[in-house]
């Protein structure tokens, strides 16, 4: 791309950055939570383009000084500082150029958004819930080390352990960007604990990544949800099968049921299960926009079928094998305590050069 068309398209963004920054101080917009929040989105979102938008007119400012000194200037140690500064800011400018070609690409909407994840074990009984408890141990780990939080919502425990469903909700920043490439069936190979002859068996969880939907993003009228209330079941305690605070929400209009008992209040259980609630009816919409793109990009499982088979974990080799960009890695052990990041860093990478691909830019 020649720079000035480059520059140029970076130049209608800057005045539109300058009247965003004007419009998030205004009190009518201040006064409409739904606007204001989509406005903020945009300037956080135009704020990078403009950061790199200035480095690039500096690197190329950089350039033409340097040049000038060289061809006017005879100085031994001016031209050898010019030198470097021709250097350097060439140097800069080709990645400088790619990483504003991608923060052109419109990214998926949600990217931003908190994520709320359902683990189930699916084919292999015992041992597949097993395997669903490791990946929910995978997952706690990886989100401790982002410094993200992990809100388990509801849960039914498998009986050898780990779980037959659970259902938590990430809090951080940008959790839905990075953790929607781990929706898919994920494939377990090893000899399972119930296992006595040390026979190798192939077991299986899905993993379902959603955005969570904001109260302003989707509204669900209190006439559209019938709320019912039960004891919470699991582990003794005091509060546990005495009082009920376990929350069950229908939305009648489309069926959707989800249920919140892992809080002791039934004020809080209420209020999680609803955002739960928002974010299954907004999914529903969300995946018409992955379907979209489910043809154009390979990479991204949360862009089609959630049936896919995205990942397989051999235990006799310790090996890894991520088949949506056929990446095997020996480390299996570190993956399983939460060392997911280079995975997940192969598959943003491969997205990302498709969706400038795509774009044509």
């Amino acid at each position: 791309m020649a720079e000035n068309s480059l520059l140029e398209k970076l130049d209608g963004l800057v005045s539109r950055f300058e009247e965003v920054q004007t419009l998030i101080t205004d009190p009518a917009v201040l006064a409409d939570m739904k606007r204001f929040v989509k406005l903020n989105k945009e300037y956080r979102d135009l704020e990078k383009i403009v950061a790199a938008r200035n480095e690039y007119q500096q690197m190329l400012n950089g350039i033409e000084e340097a040049r000038m000194i060289l061809d006017t200037e005879n100085d031994p140690e001016m031209r050898e500082m010019a030198k470097e500064e021709l250097d350097t800011c060439s140097s800069r400018i080709p990645s400088l150029e790619e990483e504003i070609k991608l923060l052109l690409v419109p990214a998926d909407p949600e990217d931003s958004k908190n994520a709320i994840v359902e683990i189930r074990g699916g084919t292999g009984g015992d041992e597949a819930a097993i395997f669903a408890g490791d990946l929910f141990r995978m997952y706690t780990k990886y989100c401790e080390s982002k410094g993200w939080r992990v809100e388990v919502t509801d849960h039914s425990e498998g009986t050898s352990g780990g779980f037959k469903e659970i259902i938590f909700s990430v809090t951080g920043e940008g959790v839905y960007g990075i953790l929607k490439y781990e929706s898919g069936v994920h494939r377990v190979q090893r000899v399972p604990q119930t296992e006595t002859q040390g026979r190798v068996h192939t077991s299986a969880a899905t993993v379902a990544v959603l955005p969570e939907a904001e109260e302003f993003d989707i509204e669900v009228k209190e006439s559209d949800v019938r709320v019912d209330t039960f004891c919470s079941s699991g582990a003794g305690g005091q509060s546990v099968n005495t009082t009920y605070s376990a929350i069950r929400l229908v939305h009648i209009p489309t069926g959707i049921t989800v249920q919140c008992q892992d809080e002791k209040s039934q004020h809080k259980n209420k209020a999680k299960a609803m955002t739960e609630l928002r974010s299954r009816i907004y999914a529903i919409e969300h995946q018409k926009y992955l379907d979209e793109i489910a043809s154009k990009r390979k990479t991204m499982v949360s862009t089609g079928d959630r049936s896919a088979k995205i990942r397989t974990y051999n235990y006799p080799q310790g090996r890894v094998t991520d088949h949506r960009i056929n990446l095997t890695m020996y480390n299996l052990a570190a993956i399983m305590d939460g060392e997911v990041q280079p995975i997940l860093d192969q598959l943003i990478v491969a997205e990302n050069a498709e969706r400038l691909k795509e774009s044509e830019l």
